[in-house]
C-alpha cells in the first residue's frame, strides 16, 4: 500500500486491495476487537492525494461499528534493540467496554487512559483538541476528493482516534525512561560465529563502497540522464544504538548497503546471524530454525515480520482494558 513514492498504488496496489478482504470479514464476522499494522507511510498514502488511503480505512471501521486509534511507534524508543517504525491500528466494536471508555474520554484515552497510551506512554501535550476534522463522504467520495485541496501534506499525525467519522489527531512524544537495548546487545559470543558469515578481507572493500556516498550520473530508459546521490551509511554499524529496521534482502553474502555489519573484537567484519536477526525483532531464539529453511530465507522473514514485544505489549494492554470495570 505505502511503497516508495514513485511505485506508490494505494489501495489499488496488489497488497493494497488486501484491505478490502479486511474489510469484509469485518462486515461479515463482526468481530469485537482488531490490530492491525503497516508502515508509517500509510498516513500519507498515496503521494499525489496524502493521506487518502488512511481515511479509506479509517471511514470504513467507522461505518462498520467501530471506534479506533493509531499510533506511529518506534520500538526503539520504548527500549527495544531495533528503530523499527509502524503504524498500529487498534480498533473497537461499538458495544464493547474499551470503546465506551473510549467515548466517554476522547483525549485522556488517546495520551494516558486508552489501550496504546497505557502499552506505549507519551508526554501529555499542553493542548489536545477535541475534534481534529471529519471524514465526509462515501468511500468512493474519499477516494476522489479527500485532501485533494492539499495534497502534499497528510492531515493525519502520528497519533489519533475516530469515532462517527470524527477525527481527533495530534503529534505524540514517547515518554519512556525504562532499559534501552542496542545492537550490541543481542549479538551472540564471537566463537559462535559461523566462518561464512565473516566477510572476507578482500571484500571488505566493496562492502564500504556500498556504505559510502555517492553521486552517480544515471540514464532513463527514455534516454534522459539524471543524477543519482546517496548518503553515507554507517560502516560498521554502531553496538551502542539500537539496530537499523531489518529489509528482507537482508540475508546472503553479496555487498549490500542495506545489510548490518557489525565489527569483531579482532577487527574483521561480519554479517548478522539469523539467531541475531530474531532477537532484533525480539523473537524468541531460532524461532525460524525449521526444516530445511535457509539462513537466507530465514533473513527474509525477520524482514517481513512485526517487532513482537511491540504486539505484546499492545495485546496485554487490550486484555486488562477488557478486563477492567
Amino acid at each position: 500500500m505505502a511503497r516508495t513514492l514513485n511505485q506508490a498504488a494505494g489501495l489499488v496496489g496488489k497488497k493494497g486491495v488486501l484491505w478490502w478482504e479486511i474489510h469484509r470479514l469485518l462486515r461479515d464476522k463482526h468481530p469485537p476487537f482488531g490490530m492491525f499494522e503497516n508502515v508509517d507511510r500509510l498516513l500519507k498514502s498515496p503521494a499525489t492525494q496524502r493521506g487518502r488511503d488512511f481515511a479509506v480505512m479509517l471511514a470504513s471501521l467507522s461505518d462498520l461499528g467501530y471506534v479506533a486509534e493509531w499510533r506511529v511507534i518506534n520500538a526503539a524508543e520504548y527500549g527495544m534493540p531495533t528503530k523499527r517504525l509502524r503504524v498500529f491500528i487498534m480498533a473497537y466494536r461499538n458495544d464493547t467496554a474499551p470503546a465506551q471508555k473510549l467515548l466517554a474520554n476522547r483525549a485522556d484515552w488517546l495520551v494516558k487512559s486508552g489501550v496504546i497510551a497505557k502499552a506505549f506512554p507519551v508526554e501529555k501535550p499542553l493542548l489536545i483538541p477535541e475534534l481534529s476534522f471529519s471524514i465526509k463522504g462515501s468511500l468512493s467520495d474519499i477516494t476522489d476528493k479527500f485532501n485533494v485541496e492539499s495534497p502534499d501534506a497528510s492531515p493525519f499525525a502520528n497519533a489519533g482516534l475516530i469515532c462517527d467519522r470524527g477525527v481527533l489527531t495530534l503529534k505524540t512524544t514517547p515518554d519512556y525512561n525504562g532499559q534501552r537495548m542496542t545492537l550490541g546487545d543481542i549479538l551472540v559470543p564471537e566463537k559462535q560465529v559461523n566462518p561464512s558469515y565473516i566477510i572476507p578481507h578482500d571484500e571488505v572493500k566493496k562492502w564500504k563502497y556500498c556504505k559510502g556516498a555517492k553521486h552517480l550520473t544515471r540514464t532513463k530508459k527514455n534516454g534522459i540522464v539524471y543524477s543519482y546521490d546517496e548518503g553515507p551509511m554507517s560502516f560498521p554499524d554502531p553496538l551502542d544504538r539500537p539496530a537499523r529496521t531489518i529489509i528482507t534482502a537482508e540475508g546472503g553474502a553479496t555487498p549490500s548497503r542495506f545489510k548490518h555489519v557489525v565489527q569483531m573484537s579482532d577487527g574483521r567484519y561480519r554479517r548478522l546471524m539469523p539467531v541475531e536477526l530474531e532477537r532484533i525483532n525480539t523473537f524468541p531464539d531460532n524461532h525460524t530454525k525449521l526444516g530445511d529453511i535457509t539462513d537466507t530465507k530465514r533473513a527474509f522473514f525477520m524482514g517481513n515480520a512485526l517487532v513482537t514485544e511491540v504486539v505484546t505489549r499492545l495485546g496485554l494492554s487490550l486484555a486488562r482494558a477488557i478486563e477492567a470495570p
